[in-house]
């Protein structure tokens, strides 16, 4: 007993004057502890307003089923299943079974329910039982917040994604990752004190730091459009059974994005989104590059649109290369504004070549100036940086010149290559994309724009509106003819490029592209068309391939922006008339009873849906299959749609 006391003596005299400070620690770590309070992300919308990316709060149950009595579990646990059943599905008595096997075994954290909504679980928490609570019923609520993407696959890349590693960086892709900054907000912290059985509560009413939410951004990004352009790229892949393609729309006069499309072929034949070509794919961009070939004579004198060269029969040879003509033969003598609407390789090849050949620097020099050898710096991660051949360097031939004239030996991006082509529309001036029109700062209502960034001139004004008119010219009687309409002015260039030519026992594959802008009078989109590897028997060329995708996008949003009911064309059936006359229809006659919209396409249902206050969740693509509310039902407050397509 003394030696017991002398040691308990000891212990107490070493904790009160020499550990005493580090066992409290200790003891405070396991009664309190300060815990991190969420921010809420910030959502992310379309131009109009229509979410593309929102943070929504979900709910799991479980139940620690030793915590109720024997008389309050063997009363309403009957009630408790059917409670269950009614609500999720399954019978009663699967939920009687398993909720009472767990009893026997002794189960303390029994799954109920996964993945509910916050008005789910209220009724879920005044089920029998659950509603005694955690130390009555053995109710076990955990929530998290997830990220949802109303609009599906349409977008998935551009819209993006952005989590945190386990070192706490945060990576991602998409607009989601570049504004990751912006819509994260900063996490609060606030004390709270163990109450036992692993649950803890706010020692204070107040945070220590209240959290901050993030900003809700309004991108440039219009889902209409988007919608438009992802079923007309789908649509062209399918027919031509290619590997994947992309298509970009911007307006013009700014440099906004209105849709970006990227799609790829899965083993299972299906396309979907997983990659973003449209920022990240950098390929010869084949005839499309004769835009900044003709600029190049244009703008250093070397030639004029009258200027004459002879194709010498489709077939002109430099060193111990021949460049070909599609068209066998050749096309004579012709003028470059001739040789642009035809696309002719040979002449192209002449021209640059003997514009250059003894100061290819000159050349080079242009391209310089006007940022050709530049990223375009968007916000979007993964942009790829333009190939330019320089003299002197490892990747100089005598031959690089002339073949650069046509689009080989040089690099770009679908995005970049639009860049251009909207600088055209837009009288000379290079404008920088832009994803963000504005974003709302916290607690606050005021909003705060990016502004349009002009990077550089590419060229006079003059040279921009004889460029527009070899590009109308190209589309009315050139390369382009196929897509020619009388009710809407468009303007453009094929291109059609080799793929993997160079490469050793791999099959020779092409890549067709269009890249132009509509209505020429007074440009307000331009849109870029890349589809790579498509079927060779069906068909390569960038005019059969590529160029009948912007012609269905130009055409319906021309239709969409000035309503033209009264139009009786040929092309009615090709841009879908008769379903915008059946929105109309619907949106006159329906305000308060859900109308049948089966049959009909997204971009039409999106709006209708909405002006009638319906949220709309979207699964599948394509045309309207089925619609959870039954038509003819009357439409409630805040009421919920699951629209399905295929």
């Amino acid at each position: 007993m003394l030696i017991f006391s002398g040691f308990l003596a000891y212990k107490l005299i070493d904790i009160q004057l020499f550990n005493g400070e580090k066992y409290k620690q200790k003891a405070q770590k396991m009664v309190f502890k300060t815990e991190i309070v969420p921010a809420s992300r910030g959502s992310l919308y379309d131009v109009n307003h229509n979410l593309l990316a929102i943070s929504v709060t979900k709910y799991d149950i479980r139940m620690d089923v030793k915590v109720p009595k024997a008389s309050l579990f063997d009363k309403e646990v009957k009630n408790l299943a059917k409670a269950l059943a009614q609500t999720f599905g399954n019978s009663s008595n699967y939920y009687l079974s398993k909720i009472k096997k767990a009893r026997i075994k002794g189960n303390r954290y029994l799954l109920l329910c996964r993945n509910i909504d916050y008005d789910t679980y209220k009724k879920v928490k005044e089920f029998p039982i659950l509603n005694k609570g955690a130390f009555k019923g053995g109710l076990i609520v955990e929530q998290r917040t997830v990220r949802e993407y109303p609009m599906g696959q349409i977008a998935k890349r551009t819209v993006g994604y952005e989590r945190q590693d386990s070192i706490g960086k945060y990576k991602g892709v998409g607009l989601e990752s570049a504004y990751g900054i912006y819509l994260r907000g900063h996490h609060g912290r606030r004390l709270v004190q163990s109450i036992g059985k692993g649950k803890w509560k706010p020692v204070r009413s107040n945070n220590e730091q209240e959290p901050k939410d993030g900003f809700d951004l309004v991108s440039t990004i219009d889902v209409n459009v988007q919608d438009v352009a992802h079923h007309a790229l789908m649509k062209q892949l399918k027919t031509f059974d290619a590997h994947h393609g992309c298509v970009i729309v911007m307006e013009v006069a700014t440099g906004e994005v209105k849709a970006i499309a990227n799609l790829t072929k899965q083993k299972s034949g299906n396309y979907l989104e997983d990659y973003n070509y449209a920022v990240g794919e950098s390929h010869e961009p084949g005839s499309t590059f004769k835009l900044l070939s003709t600029l190049a004579l244009l703008e250093n004198g070397k030639a004029d649109t009258t200027t004459v060269v002879d194709t010498e029969k489709g077939r002109v040879k430099f060193y111990d290369r021949v460049v070909p003509d599609s068209h066998r033969g050749g096309y004579g003598k012709i003028s470059l504004a001739k040789a642009f609407e035809v696309s002719s390789n040979t002449a192209y090849a002449k021209l640059i070549n003997e514009a250059f050949k003894k100061d290819p620097e000159d050349l080079l020099d242009y391209y310089d100036d006007i940022k050709l050898n530049q990223k375009l710096g968007v916000t979007i991660s993964g942009e790829k940086a333009p190939l330019l051949p320089k003299p002197g360097s490892k990747n100089w031939y005598g031959t690089t010149l002339p073949w650069m004239a046509f689009g080989y030996g040089v690099s770009m991006t679908p995005l970049q290559t639009l860049a251009y082509y909207n600088a055209v529309a837009n009288e000379g001036v290079l404008v920088k994309p832009q994803f963000i029109k504005e974003f709302q700062n916290w607690s606050t209502v005021e909003q705060e724009k990016e502004e349009r960034e002009t990077i550089v001139k590419i060229c006079s004004k003059e040279n921009a509106n004889k460029m527009k008119v070899l590009m109308q010219k190209t589309v009315e009687r050139g390369t382009a003819e196929n897509i020619y309409s009388e009710q809407l002015s468009m303007a453009g260039k094929t291109g059609t490029c080799q793929k993997y030519y160079y490469v050793k026992n791999k099959p020779l594959q092409y890549i067709a592209s269009f890249a132009g802008f509509f209505p020429v009078e007074n440009p307000k989109y331009s849109c870029v068309v890349v589809i790579h590897e498509p079927n060779k028997k069906k068909g390569y060329y960038g005019s059969t391939v590529a160029a009948p995708v912007f012609k269905e996008i130009a055409t319906k949003i021309h239709v969409s922006s000035y309503k033209p009911k009264w139009v009786q064309t040929a092309d009615s059936k090709f841009i879908g008339l008769p379903q915008y006359e059946k929105y109309e229809q619907l949106s006159d006659k329906y305000k308060t009873i859900m109308p049948n919209v089966k049959g009909m396409e997204l971009m039409d249902v999106l709006p209708l849906l909405e002006n009638l206050g319906l949220k709309v969740k979207v699964s599948g693509s394509g045309r309207v299959v089925n619609q959870s509310i039954s038509p003819g039902e009357k439409i409630g407050s805040n009421k919920q749609i699951i629209v399905e397509l295929s």
